[in-house]
């Protein structure tokens, strides 16, 4: 998989990640941007668990950005998209492990 930066289409000023597999539709806009519109309440118990992840994932992968935009947007979620974040928060969790073990430990 290839990636290349690109500059956001909103605010032409920061630079986003862009993957060419799997193809993105929709237009290129960076976390600073989509910020603003992922800031709402939410009420329902389980979303909020859902949702309540390190900011620093959100900041990395506009997949997650873009479910909680559209349940703030439409106050719903299909199973799917669902267990499409679930798998993605994970695959982050493990990256995550994964980059702090590689990392060698300073005495």
């Amino acid at each position: 998989m290839t990636q290349y930066k690109q500059k956001c289409e909103q605010c032409k000023k920061n630079y986003v990640l862009i993957s060419t597999w799997p193809r993105r539709h929709g237009p290129t806009v960076c976390y600073e941007c989509e910020k603003q519109q992922m800031s709402g309440s939410i009420t329902d118990p389980a979303m909020k668990k859902l949702f309540d992840i390190p900011d620093d994932f959100y900041q990395r992968n506009s997949f997650l950005r873009k479910i909680k935009i559209s349940y703030l947007r439409y106050h719903s979620l299909t199973e799917p998209q669902i267990n499409a974040f679930n798998r993605t928060v994970e695959d982050l969790k493990k990256k995550s492990a994964e980059s702090k073990e590689a990392v060698p430990k300073k005495k």
